[in-house]
């Protein structure tokens, strides 16, 4: 693929796929799908592949909220999913209340709950109010992630990854009420 439009045709046609990782049994990367040259035609030393992906995995979910899903899977790989695939599949199986996560996790959600951020927001306060390092920080955010209870926000001015509560997104689907499996 070679442009937006075959992108989101893609991700229709697939149904999910991991932005970079080929390492997810079952589910291929959008970057191998990306046909632009490697380290040239962009406007960056990145390359045009590169670029489109980078840029792409923020603009599909943007232009199209009813029809791409961009999150994050199990083993904390960022993905896209058409929306069919996410709500027939994805979130019945992936989805479990916050109050399964682990305790930072929460803590975490709390703060996102209260007051939608971005990533560097949320981490300050967490930081501040809860002692937890950097890294800690960010396990939190990706089991809030992976656990459909934070999404990103899409809106098409946002230059940094903006955090809210999944149902202010998505609120027409339910919270499943237990743990993910590993299947």
């Amino acid at each position: 693929m070679q442009t937006i439009e075959e992108a989101y045709d893609f991700i229709q046609k697939v149904g999910i796929c991991t932005i970079f990782s080929e390492s997810v049994p079952g589910i291929g990367s959008f970057y191998d799908a990306v046909d632009l040259p490697d380290r040239s035609g962009g406007r960056t030393k990145w390359g045009a592949r590169m670029e489109a992906v980078w840029e792409w995995k923020i603009e599909l979910p943007t232009l199209y909220p009813d029809d791409i899903y961009y999150g994050k899977i199990k083993g904390g790989h960022a993905a896209l999913m058409s929306m069919r695939y996410f709500k027939e599949v994805h979130y019945p199986k992936h989805a479990y209340a916050v109050s399964a996560c682990k305790p930072l996790a929460q803590q975490v959600y709390e703060i996102v709950r209260l007051s939608p951020g971005t990533t560097a927001e949320v981490r300050r306060e967490a930081m501040e109010r809860f002692g937890c390092s950097k890294s800690r920080f960010d396990t939190a955010l990706k089991e809030l992630q992976i656990s459909l209870n934070i999404v990103r926000l899409n809106e098409p001015d946002l230059k940094n990854d903006t955090w809210v509560p999944f149902e202010e997104v998505y609120g027409e689907l339910e919270l499943g009420g237990g743990q993910e499996d590993d299947a």
